[in-house]
């Protein structure tokens, strides 16, 4: 399979140099010092600790190359639609479209560049972190859960299972991947702005009444939009969970709480922001959402001041 990976962070660089074993897979990024170490040396990816060498073809610029079968998006979400614009001659009539990205969403954007029959979106349990360009340590290995918005028509899903598990991953397929997104956003959304507008860790939340009571408007509000979408949702067990989380990850740092410490831009518009925006669609109030999407967007702007 003919596989573009754009991003070549921790998990863009998991997947495109696992890929590259049994594929042809280009490593799309800005990022010039990564590209010429991925070239001139390979990418490492540390690995049950040991250094495995994969070779993908790393690439500023998909200018001149051929459309690609499948192109998988790793970009921070709020790059998403200029990272696809600058890529958009590798999308032909036959390209599927891919996104593994944390929040939920994500497809507003990719139907923008593919029909939304070409649109596989998905989640993964593996992870990693970067330790200097081209080299990752490739850490808690899981399942990469995808699936599409209609019907599979053309059978491309059972085709990309097969691509990934022969380089090492462990791929399921599942009818109704936006439940298992909104699984995941349940946390996201108790936690990810709440700990970012807080300045603290995830720890937090369950030693402080206040903050816990900002989560639980969270949650509520999430899980009433995802009823209003079909999907389940048992708002109880769901706060057991939030409370266990912030129990046992005291001094866990999300990542929207990181971007705002290091001055960076953060993705709460796929986290909390996608629960307005199917709020919307679904003719809901979400205040709590609403206002905690604008507080973090005021707090991005306050610190580039």
């Amino acid at each position: 399979m003919r596989i573009a990976v754009i991003g070549a962070g921790a998990m863009g660089s998991i997947y495109g140099g696992r890929l590259s074993q049994n594929n042809e897979v280009f490593l799309v990024d800005t990022n010039k010092a990564v590209i010429d170490v991925v070239n001139q040396n390979g990418l490492i990816l540390e690995e049950n600790g040991h250094d495995n060498k994969y070779s993908p073809k790393a690439v500023n610029t998909t200018e001149g190359l051929e459309p690609a079968d499948l192109i998988i998006l790793f970009v921070k979400a709020l790059y998403s639609r200029s990272a696809l614009e600058s890529n958009r001659h590798i999308i032909s009539g036959n390209t599927y479209l891919m996104t593994l990205q944390n929040g939920s969403g994500h497809e507003d954007i990719l139907s923008e560049f593919a029909p939304v029959e070409r649109i596989i979106i998905g989640t993964t349990e593996d992870n990693g972190a970067v330790l200097s360009p081209g080299h990752v340590r490739h850490g808690g290995k899981g399942n990469t859960n995808v699936g599409m918005l209609v019907e599979d028509s053309n059978h491309f899903l059972p085709r990309l299972k097969e691509a990934f598990d022969s380089c090492g991953f462990n791929v399921r397929i599942h009818e109704n991947i936006q439940q298992l997104i909104w699984n995941k956003l349940f946390v996201n959304v108790a936690f990810s702005a709440v700990t970012g507008l807080l300045k603290c860790e995830m720890g937090f939340i369950a030693k402080c009444d206040y903050a816990m009571n900002l989560s639980k408007k969270l949650l509520h509000e999430a899980v009433t939009v995802a009823h209003a979408l079909g999907l389940e949702a048992d708002e109880s067990k769901l706060l057991e969970e939030i409370k266990s989380v912030s129990e046992n990850s005291p001094n866990g740092v999300t990542s929207i709480s990181a971007d705002l410490r290091a001055g960076r831009k953060t993705e709460v518009d796929t986290i909390s922001g996608s629960v307005v925006r199917a709020a919307k669609k679904c003719k809901i109030e979400v205040p709590c959402h609403e206002f905690i999407v604008n507080a973090i967007h005021a707090m991005e702007n306050y610190n580039v001041r």
